[in-house]
């Protein structure tokens, strides 16, 4: 009987389909530039309908909000952003003002983040908007020399809360249902903070130089935009170790758990299936505890690498330890 995505997991999929090449999989393209450095390459496609939804996603913040989409991923490998590549599909739907508002959100970001020149493509679409956005950036020699191998007890760190973009969404969904049906528009009220965190994310443009200023120099680092539990089964891939993480250490936006109860949703669930997060996750040294805590207030300390047999498992408040699961994909997920 044929095995479906939701059974097998992205992972374990993606694995599978590289055991049938000549290829090993890998955590980002990259290759080593003429002066030494590392040249990185990050891409991402949206879709609307599969990962947008246009009843209320402003132009402004999806263009701001796909650039740092592909940019995270280059900072998660300690590379500067340098060049984006922006492919847009506009359907008939769309006017030129509206991929104007677009386009602004896209140099708004690129400009934050420092990418020296951008190129743009405009294609024909009959299915919708669809964004491809592809970014290079470059590591430098001495960052890519002075990363350490991986060891046991390492600290697991995450950049900010998880399971907000999730919640956001939902609330956003349940939203635009009820002006379907009523025609009000929804009061986002108290619950702003998760929304803002689904529409229009934000990451640190300096983050790589604070490392670097600081001679932090992560071993592993991962982009979270589709769950914690994905981000930590390729960390276990990559490193061949395993990974620890403690519920009661994973950071949440404020009404999290206020708004979960009212929809009958799991934070903790939302943090390690949900998408859109746009965290990064970042394997430090455990001998740079103390100097991490002072520099990068900003970040959580959630867990910790551990022996291979360990695999991936999240340990609750109790002290048990439940595997993580690898995911298929859901309505949300990219």
């Amino acid at each position: 009987m044929a095995e479906s995505f939701s059974e097998i997991g992205k992972i374990e999929a993606i694995d599978r389909l590289y055991r049938l090449s000549a290829y090993n999989p890998v955590s980002g393209l990259s290759y080593t530039s003429a002066k030494g450095g590392v040249v990185s390459t990050a891409s991402r496609m949206y879709i609307e309908g599969m990962d947008f939804n246009l009843e209320y996603f402003p132009l402004k913040h999806l263009g701001y909000k796909c650039v740092i989409g592909a940019s995270g991923e280059l900072y998660a490998a300690l590379a500067r952003p340098k060049l984006l590549n922006v492919v847009l599909g506009v359907s008939a739907k769309l006017d030129f003002e509206q991929v104007k508002e677009l386009w602004m959100g896209i140099t708004v970001a690129a400009k934050e983040h420092g990418y020296e020149a951008v190129n743009l493509d405009l294609q024909p679409s009959v299915n919708g908007l669809y964004i491809s956005i592809a970014a290079t950036g470059e590591t430098s020699l001495l960052t890519s020399k002075r990363r350490m191998a991986a060891s046991s007890k390492d600290l697991i760190c995450v950049s900010g809360p998880l399971g907000a973009a999730y919640l956001g969404f939902t609330v956003l969904e349940k939203g635009a249902e009820e002006f379907r049906k009523t025609g009000r528009q929804p009061e986002m009220g108290e619950y702003r903070m998760l929304v803002g965190d689904y529409l229009r994310p934000t990451l640190e443009a300096d983050v790589v130089s604070r490392l670097e200023d600081s001679e932090i120099y992560p071993s592993y680092g991962y982009f979270v935009t589709r769950g914690l539990s994905d981000a930590l089964k390729r960390l276990v891939r990559d490193s061949g170790l395993g990974a620890k993480v403690y519920a009661d250490k994973i950071p949440f936006e404020g009404n999290s758990f206020k708004l979960g109860k009212e929809m009958d949703l799991d934070p903790v669930s939302a943090a390690m299936n949900g998408g859109d997060d746009m965290r990064l996750l970042f394997v430090v040294p455990l001998l740079h505890l103390e100097k991490f805590r002072r520099d990068f207030q900003t970040f959580d300390i959630i867990g910790h690498l551990a022996q291979s047999d360990v695999g991936a498992v999240l340990v609750t408040p109790e002290g048990v330890e439940f595997p993580v699961k690898a995911q298929g994909w859901s309505e949300n997920e990219e």
